[in-house]
Formats: C-alpha cells, structure tokens, sequence
C-alpha cells in the first residue's frame, strides 16, 4: 500500500463528505468506473485528493491541456507534500513533426524546442514509479504516446551503496550506457565529470547533483551536492541513478537491433522498388543506414522513438509503451473535465497515423514507424484498472461506462447557488441587453455576453461602446496575451462587459459577474447544446447576484434539459442552506500575480510586432532569447515562452536580419 498523507487547512464540506465517501466505497468494491458530477466551485480536486488518500494507490491524473495540467499540479503538491506529485507533459516548447506534402512535394523536417525543465520533470515522474509507491502523476494525454521500455529503463539503472565495490572506469562506462554524457568543464543535467578518484554526477531527473568518492573499487562516499556551488547538502547511505533518456538500450543489444532494422529495410526496399518507387527507395536507404551507424557507434539516434517496435521487440501492431506501462498494475486513474479529455484521447491516433503513412509511402520511414504511436482508445482503456471520471458535463461515454450511475456534488462549500435563469425575446435582445449592462455596472458588477460569430461579438461590442458602456470583445483571433489581459481588466473595472463566442475555452471564474446573456439562445448548435449551456450558465457560479438571460424565440430542447438541470440544482442547494444555516457569499479572489506576468508577456508579443525588417540581431541575441524562453517554460508560463518561441522563430527564418553588430 503507498501511504499519502493530505494536509490541508479545509475539511470536506457541503456535498464533498458525502462524495467521499460514495466514491472510496465504490472503488474498495472493486468498482472499475466511477463519474463525478461536480459544479463549478464545488471543490472537485480537494474530493479527488481524499479520495486518492483513502485509496492508497499510485495515481494518474489526466487533463487535457498543459496549462490545465499544471494547475492541478500545483493544488496536489500542496495537499501532498510529504509524497511523489510529478508533473508530465510534452516537453517541447517548440514542436514542429516530421511531415511530407506529396502534392508540392515539401518534406518538412522534425523541428522541436526541448524544453530542460520539462524534460525533468518527465524524468523524475519515471524514476519516482520506479522507486516508491506514493506517487501522483498529473499528465496530459502526453501519457498515452511511446516511451522506452519500462523494463529496461528499470534494468539500466544504477545502484550505489556506501562501502559497496565498483570499478570506478566500470562505473563510467554504465554512465555513458544510459546516456550521460561526460563534461569535465561544467556540471550539467544529465552529464558527469571525473576528478581522480572523486565522479560528481548530475541526475537528468533531479534539482541537484551526486557525489561519489572512491577508495580503490571501493565507494567510500556519496554526498547530494549543489551542482552550482558543489556544496555538500547531504551524506548517504544509498544512490540510485536512473537513465538520462527514457530510450535506452542494454549494451550487448543495439547489434540485434539493428539486425532487426536492417532485415525490415532490405525488405521494404524490395517492396519500393518493385512499385517503381527508387527515388524513395534510395532515400531510405541513405536515412536508415546513418541511423544504424548512429546506434552501432553511441547506442542514440535522432528520431530513435521511430525504431521503438525494433527496440523493444514488439510484433508489428503491438501497442508501444507509455508512461502508463510504468505504473504498476493496481493504478488508480482520474480523468479530469472528462467530456473533453476522453474524446482527445480517442483522436490522437487517428491523427498520428494519416501523417506517419505518408511519411512511410514516400521512403522517408520504415513501416515500423507506423508503431510509433500513441494508444489506441481501446488500448489505454484495457491498461486502466480503476478509473473517476470528473466534469461538470460528463459525457455519453462516462455514463455509459458507468452505467449511468453518477456520484454528485451539488452543493458548494461556500453555499453559493446556481443562478437564477430568465429566458427573453430574441427580437429585443440588444435593447434589453444594453439596460442590464447598466444596472450592473452601476453596482460594480460584471457582465459576459456570449453570440454566435466572432463578428456578431465585434460589433455587439462597439455598438455598446457607442452606447457609452465600456465594452470589449474576445475570441479566437485574439492571441493569449490580449485574452488575458482583457479579462484582467474587465475583473479591474476598466471594462464592464466582454463580448464572446466560446466562453468555455477561456477556463473564466470570475466573482465580479453577476449575470451571463447567451445571445440567439435557440440556435441549436455546438455552442448552445445541453453541454455548451450549462457549462457557460456555470460562469457566473462564483456571485451571489448570479442571473443568466437566455434570449431566444422559443425553448429547445438542449436549453429546457439546461434549465431543468441549473434548477435541480439550485432546489437542492437552497434546501441544503435552509437545513445548515448557510448563508451564501461572493466569491474574494486577488487579482493573482500569475496574470500580471501574462499581461507582461502579452506587451513582450505587442513589441515583437512593431519591430521593423531593418534591426540586426545578433546569435548572442538569439541565444540569450533562448534562454528567456527556457526559464519561462520552467516556470510554466507557456503563454510567454510561447511569444517568445515566436519571436526567435521570426528572426531565424527572414523577419529579422542577422549580423554581426550589437543591438
């Protein structure tokens, strides 16, 4: 059993005790699916952080999106301290795949930023499965695409013991087998240096760095260091050093390997050129054969991943392995805004697939590469054993699964209620709209508007302009940075309304809204399903002054079963405060710090534009922008490492002009 221990200042309240309890005692009883139904501001992590404390299982949390992800990262570090919370996702900054375009007859070669920190972090999710049971890993869908073999990854590692023997030249050469790299000039991740009798080695996967002392082939010391400094944090008994890369190959292996490349190409040449194809048959020749050299010389490649089925001696069609391979087998998993994480996962195959094909008919891939993929649905849902599903819209799929068993939680602990819905006249909406911007405005509160076109929402915002009211619009075209910075301003005051098309996907809890207009509410349509609606009526749940207008010519159906459901709802929390004495209060919640760097950010992207073509840069320019963009990303600000991946990419291909001068 692994033990996790919560600490926190709250308790379970409202209807978060009762879901506690319902969930930990489906999963004791060997239930496989369980779905949570939780409202916007129910406290849904702080449930599924006791339920994995009572569960005493090695979790998975998947969302579907990075910034999504590190979120609940950082809320499960803090309920978890004491434990392994990991943190893994895509570790480029920048990704650009491997592709070809037939009909212009364009190869586009693989061109990726990997991020260091990330990489880490990707790392240290790995070595910590190996090493304890009392991990939490949050992920993205990044869980379900290839990595090495979890075996050999597992084998490959390195045990040290104080007083243990070891050749210290034996020692290098295991080093340099899972894939450190030696660098006697400075210590650096996932590399080593040698001073006589003394190794310091700095561990891809950790904050600091190694020490090991040798008397003869004896290990006299291990020390934790400051890889900086060289300062000595700690003495200890035992060291364990896991691979650099999560592609790794025992030494006596790589001749195997590529024996088994060279047998598919030679057959796959044949293949080619009996359909009249030499061109290509020749470039896979040239491009798999400096591979094999590659892996024959330093046992690494480039694009290794694309020999994954060779490597790990799978047959063709076998699924590959995945974060999820080196989790043992009793896992528990949770997935988060489950209606939009579960069709993601079920998409990415598909995808992957029509790219690497073309890849394959054209002779830039060997067929096995077509094995380096992501899992199938059906193979990720076969690798679960126990899974919660948790939106506040689960979708069919869940509910099916769980056979439409829904374990709730209705009831906020802070007593607020799911507002009041008023359905008005389509035909006078604009002119109703514009007197119930006034009155909130002249209370200091907020209004969202959502409309059907990006066009609608452009001029429905200046026309409120025109009105005199301070309104803006937001969508899509609009980068990051100036969504952020809208929304920051309109929780500022400087503006009183914003005007959308998906709402959705701006993640917005907001406390100062106090009413949602949905324009053209009978569409049918995408953005006024049953899902759509209550997901954006679930917007202005943080106010105590939360009304919503649903402005339509007549009710359809997707909006009668929203506005049966916000009022089964609303019943339910209103007969709970009338029993418990609750009296329900607007959300407090500080403008964060976090959005203030968004918003610098966002100014960093306005300066990239107004440069001019005439402005030289230098490569110590480029490479100190480099720099900038890693240390963002380390911080997991992705909106500004992305700004700044752009900007490095302008100036690198033409937008500006490389010299030698200073800038």
């Amino acid at each position: 059993m692994a033990e996790f221990k919560l600490v926190s200042n709250f308790r379970p309240r409202g209807d978060q005790p009762k879901a506690i309890k319902k969930l930990v005692e489906g999963f004791l009883s060997e239930r496989r699916c369980q779905t949570l139904l939780g409202v916007t501001g129910s406290g849904k992590t702080f449930t599924m952080a006791n339920v994995i404390q009572a569960l005493e299982k090695p979790t998975l949390v998947m969302s579907h999106n990075k910034t999504l992800a590190a979120q609940l990262y950082s809320e499960f570090k803090e309920f978890f301290p004491h434990n392994a919370v990991r943190y893994f996702v895509s570790y480029y900054d920048y990704y650009q795949p491997e592709a070809y375009i037939p009909q212009r007859d364009i190869y586009i070669e693989k061109e990726a930023t990997v991020n260091p920190e990330l990489d880490r972090l990707r790392l240290a999710a790995t070595s910590a499965l190996m090493s304890r049971r009392d991990v939490i890993i949050v992920s993205s869908v990044s869980c379900i695409y290839g990595l090495g073999s979890p075996e050999e990854y597992q084998e490959m590692y390195i045990p040290l013991r104080k007083g243990g023997e070891i050749e210290r030249n034996k020692f290098l050469r295991k080093l340099v087998n899972i894939q450190y790299e030696r660098n006697d000039l400075g210590l650096e991740r996932g590399a080593f240096r040698v001073r006589g009798d003394v190794v310091e080695v700095y561990p891809a996967y950790e904050e600091w760095g190694y020490r090991i002392e040798f008397f003869g082939d004896e290990v006299d010391r291990l020390s934790v260091i400051d890889p900086t400094t060289g300062e000595v944090l700690s003495r200890e008994q035992v060291l364990d050093i896991y691979p650099a890369k999560h592609f790794v190959m025992p030494e006596g292996k790589i001749d195997g390997v590529v024996a088994s490349i060279e047998k598919e190409l030679v057959a796959w040449l044949e293949v080619l050129r009996s359909r009249g194809k030499h061109l290509e048959a020749q470039r896979l020749e040239a491009r798999t054969r400096y591979d094999m050299e590659m892996l024959v010389e330093t046992g690494y490649c480039h694009g290794i991943e694309n020999y994954s089925r060779h490597i790990s001696g799978r047959a063709p069609g076998e699924p590959p392995y995945t974060l999820i391979d080196y989790l043992p087998e009793d896992f528990f998993c949770i997935v988060d805004e489950s209606h939009v994480t579960v069709p993601q996962i079920g998409g990415m195959y598909n995808g992957d697939q029509a790219r690497k094909k073309t890849l394959v008919e054209y002779g830039f891939r060997l067929p096995s590469a077509l094995d380096n993929r992501p899992l199938k649905f059906e193979e990720w849902e076969g690798k679960t054993h126990q899974l919660l599903y948790v939106s506040a819209t689960p979708g069919p799929y869940e509910l099916e699964r769980c056979e439409g068993e829904v374990v709730e939680q209705i009831i906020r602990p802070t007593g607020l209620l799911d507002p009041i819905i008023h359905v008005r006249p389509a035909g006078t909406q604009v002119k109703d709209l514009m007197e119930q911007i006034r009155q909130r405005a002249e209370k200091g509160e907020r209004v969202l508007v959502t409309t059907l076109t990006k066009r609608l929402a452009e001029d429905l915002s200046e026309y409120i302009q025109e009105e005199g009211l301070k309104g803006m619009y937001i969508h899509s075209e609009l980068n990051a940075f100036e969504r952020v910075e809208i929304l920051r301003d309109l929780r500022l005051g400087r503006f009183d309304v914003v005007v959308g098309v998906n709402l959705l996907r701006e993640g917005l809890d907001l406390p100062e809204v106090s009413l949602v207009a949905i324009m053209d509410a009978d569409k049918e349509g995408f953005l006024r399903s049953e899902t759509s609606l209550i997901q954006t009526i679930g917007r202005t749940a943080r106010n105590v002054n939360a009304e919503v207008i649903l402005y339509a010519d007549q009710v359809t159906s997707s909006m009668q079963r929203a506005m049966d459901e916000t009022l089964r709802r609303r019943k339910l929390q209103m007969e709970y405060n009338k029993k418990h004495g609750v009296t329900p209060r607007t959300i407090k919640k500080e403008i964060r710090k976090g959005i203030e760097e968004e918003v610098a950010a966002k100014r960093y992207a306005r300066e990239i534009v107004a440069e001019t073509e005439e402005e030289y840069v230098t490569m110590e320019y480029i490479n100190d922008l480099k720099e900038e963009m890693r240390a963002a990303a380390a911080r997991l600000d992705f909106e500004k490492a992305a700004a700044l991946r752009d900007k490095l990419h302008a100036l690198t291909t033409g937008a500006g002009k490389q010299g030698t001068g200073n800038r």
